[in-house]
């Protein structure tokens, strides 16, 4: 991949052009897959079935086309910088709206900066889509160290509060005085620490999953509340694997998944499958290209190993607890597909909740899966936020911005 110019700003832009020798050896690791045996008739039960992920895989390696996308990456202005020594890749696309509020977007795993593609366009300029221009944002889309593009990371410690530290640093960086933050899976996690690690920039915080504690001692469940402990409970249960291996040997995982394209494929696609609004298969849910070029950015950058490794560095940090008290003020929309379902009352005991959205279709990939119902409630949240901001324009001096 093309490495940035040097320049003074402590912004470079980036742009990604894959050698053609690495696209084809990738379709030569997928033609030589040694498949495991499986037992027939089984669905989903142990697992991604074979027949299905062959297809994927051979759609993959002669149908798929990564130019398209590693062109449409290139267009929405990329940059890298350093922060706490770790390498940060970013979009930074600017909205034409001069009183636009900037707003950073966070993915998860295993996402990356590509669920937030389909999205891009109407929250940066809604008057183009049919919407007010007053709800436009200046988009800032991390890859979160150790993820994709932002290559992986080379010491302990990378939790989410020291990736919210960054993320402020990032946004100070690009001249932004008063910000918002959006997020799911880890970037909702990033994004709330955000909001208790620099209060005074950031307006609010909005995120489409929500990890809430248990009630009280001696309270009684309403039916949703008794609905969404359930939930967690089967995902205690049975969607769990991933996160107690990855939390625990990151490294051994890493081993199999770097060396064989369509082993980091399954282990993709098998979240997209149980996390989303889907009955069969994951594209009932999200675009086949779109899941596809996600993961090429963890195949591409190496980064199968740095990512799980957040995992480990959450447990060590003190685990996966519920979010900490913030006064910040928050927006949650809950999905009804998506693996984790907030107790509201549980939440507001410890937030600023200044709205909370039950939506009727999604799941946890909510940009990919949803984008108009994702975009919809972006603007709701912030609408009831932006008042008092003062100015948002960034400084003039090495904008990297478009």
């Amino acid at each position: 991949m093309t490495e940035p110019a040097r320049g003074t700003s402590g912004i470079e832009p980036f742009r990604l052009e894959v050698p053609e020798a690495e696209l084809a050896e990738l379709r030569a690791r997928i033609a030589a897959t040694r498949w495991p045996d499986e037992i027939p008739g089984v669905g989903w039960r142990y697992g991604v079935p074979g027949a299905y992920l062959r297809e994927l895989a051979d759609y993959w390696r002669d149908g798929y086309d990564w130019r398209r996308f590693e062109s449409r990456l290139n267009e929405l202005g990329q940059h890298t910088t350093t922060i706490d020594g770790a390498r940060v890749h970013f979009l930074h696309h600017r909205s034409p709206e001069p009183d636009a509020l900037p707003l950073i977007l966070t993915h998860g795993w295993p996402g990356s900066v590509v669920e937030f593609l389909d999205v891009v366009e109407p929250l940066r300029d809604p008057r183009a889509h049919g919407g007010d221009p007053r709800d436009a944002f200046h988009l800032v889309i991390p890859s979160i160290p150790g993820y994709g593009l932002s290559g992986p990371t080379h010491e302990i410690g990378w939790d989410v509060r020291r990736i919210a530290a960054a993320w402020a640093v990032l946004m100070q960086r690009l001249g932004y005085p008063a910000y918002g933050a959006q997020g799911g899976d880890w970037g909702s996690w990033i994004s709330w620490e955000l909001g208790l690690t620099d209060p005074g920039h950031v307006v609010g915080v909005h995120v489409n999953m929500l990890a809430t504690g248990p009630l009280e001692p001696g309270e009684v469940p309403t039916p949703a509340e008794r609905a969404a402990m359930q939930r967690a409970a089967h995902f205690r249960r049975e969607l769990s694997g991933y996160l107690k291996v990855q939390a625990t040997r990151p490294q051994t995982l890493a081993y199999g998944l770097a060396d064989s394209p369509v082993g980091q494929l399954a282990w993709i696609v098998d979240q997209f499958r149980e996390w989303t609004d889907a009955a069969e298969v994951p594209e009932e849910a999200v675009d086949r290209d779109l899941m596809l070029t996600n993961v090429m950015l963890y195949w591409l950058t190496g980064t199968v190993a740095s990512s799980a490794r957040l995992y480990h560095e959450v447990r060590g940090a003190g685990g996966f607890r519920a979010h900490p008290p913030t006064t910040v003020p928050t927006g949650v929309a809950v999905f009804p597909a998506d693996v984790v379902q907030p107790l509201r009352r549980v939440a507001e005991r410890t937030a600023n909740i200044v709205r909370w959205s039950q939506l009727d279709r999604g799941g946890h990939f909510a940009a990919m899966e949803e984008p108009d119902l994702f975009v919809a409630e972006v603007r709701a949240f912030f609408r009831l936020v932006r008042s008092g901001i003062p100015g948002n324009e960034p400084r003039r001096s090495g904008d990297p911005g478009r």
